[in-house]
């Protein structure tokens, strides 16, 4: 597991390791500050029928820009956001935000499961704010407390000072909070780089995983049992463990899973080599800013969003909620460090990360979206996670599941849990 320290300078020979509460808190200079910037932004004229196949079209951008500095009451979503209870608590060197969230009236004899939730990018812990009133209301005699901290670097956990902050890193931290929490066991969920976060905690301390969900579990390895499956999987799938949805999400091969990436994968390629150049720009302008994040807010929930115009962003999402994510960004200006977690994890083989070499044998759910980026079958997912003990196909929703489809997401996470608990 080892041990770290993230913070400016050499290391102390003692850390505070109280837990804080915590109140996120704005002002009118704050607000005042990004209208002045909003109103300063130079628009580019799109092309003629591009819709957002070009990125964010700047027709429908000046309308939500518009409704951000016009209607968008930043205060009252501060209130939201405060609804639940914030902290934050030095592990590391790093100030690590949480929220921490407890079941209420609990019946007589029934205890709360604890539930380790992390975001990935770029979306933030209020991606769950939906799905905690589902979890923590008894259902069926199940019931969970969540915990969901922000990576380092992003909203309200300090960035590390220091280079070399990976999703291992990341992993050991949120270990040490739920350590610190006094949790022994716990059950963890993730998508994006959550999941990877979970699984890597679930690699190193799985004698206190009791299960880990996920919602995103691409596999990376390209051996002769995949290739295998990919050469027979669309004429015999039975014989390489295809299932016919599988066929139906994976073929034709290259278009959905090489020329699609190749699409939406120009991001990834600049955070995971010069992210400090282009997030200087985005730390800068707020629009700039709103149009990065949105843009995938829009072609990672579905692909045909890029086919229209206004990129169907409130098909799933309202603006109130897609905003809110963004002020996290602007207002803790995390844009840069949240993107340098991205060298931090690509910038090496990342077959050769320790990782990479140990199975997760810890009871598993996975939950298959249908617009996930990548679609792994379970024959492909069971090579890496052991002890797969729920492999679901989602009815609808993309990346940002807990966001997109909170009630689908939770009833997933319940009957998974159910299981383990058998």
């Amino acid at each position: 597991m080892g041990d770290g320290w993230w913070g400016a300078g050499e290391k102390p020979l003692a850390e505070d390791k109280e837990i804080h509460p915590f109140q996120i808190e704005t002002s009118d200079e704050e607000i005042k500050d990004l209208y002045n910037r909003i109103d300063q932004t130079r628009f580019t004229p799109p092309l003629e029928d591009s819709q957002f196949h070009y990125g964010f079209n700047s027709i429908h951008l000046r309308k939500v820009v518009s409704y951000w500095r016009n209607q968008f009451d930043w205060k009252k979503q501060v209130k939201l956001l405060n609804k639940y209870p914030h902290f934050i608590t030095k592990i590391e060197g790093l100030d690590v935000h949480f929220i921490h969230v407890r079941p209420s009236g609990l019946p007589e004899g029934q205890s709360a499961k604890p539930l380790l939730m992390v975001h990935g990018w770029p979306g933030s812990f209020f991606e769950f704010y939906k799905i905690l009133p589902l979890l923590t209301e008894s259902r069926d005699g199940l019931v969970f407390e969540v915990i969901c901290p922000s990576i380092p670097g992003y909203g309200f956990s300090e960035a590390p000072h220091k280079t070399g902050f990976d999703s291992i890193a990341a992993a050991r931290i949120f270990y040490k909070l739920m350590q610190r929490l006094g949790f022994k066991e716990f059950y963890m969920q993730g998508g994006d780089w959550g999941g990877l976060i979970t699984t890597n905690i679930a690699q190193m301390r799985p004698e206190n995983v009791k299960g880990l969900h996920l919602n995103i579990f691409p596999e990376t390895k390209h051996n002769l049992r995949m290739i295998v499956s990919l050469l027979l999987g669309a004429y015999v799938p039975f014989l390489v463990g295809f299932t016919r949805e599988d066929v139906k999400r994976i073929f034709p091969f290259f278009e959905k899973n090489v020329y699609n990436m190749l699409r939406e994968s120009g991001y990834m390629h600049i955070q995971a080599t010069k992210p400090d150049t282009a997030g200087c720009g985005l730390n800068d302008s707020p629009v700039g800013l709103a149009a990065y994040i949105l843009e995938k807010f829009s072609t990672w929930t579905d692909k045909q969003f890029r086919d229209l115009e206004d990129g169907g962003l409130e098909r799933k999402f309202s603006l109130d909620d897609l905003l809110t994510n963004v002020m996290i960004y602007w207002v803790t200006g995390s844009m840069v460090s949240s993107m340098r977690f991205y060298k931090e994890n690509l910038n090496k083989n990342l077959e050769k990360r320790p990782d990479s070499k140990i199975g997760v044998r810890v009871p598993t759910g996975l939950a298959a979206f249908p617009n996930e980026l990548l679609h792994a079958p379970l024959v492909w997912a069971q090579q890496r996670y052991k002890n797969v003990i729920s492999y679901s196909y989602m009815l609808r929703g993309g990346h940002f599941a807990a966001f997109e489809e909170p009630e689908l997401l939770a009833e997933d996470i319940r009957q998974f849990v159910k299981k383990v608990e058998k």
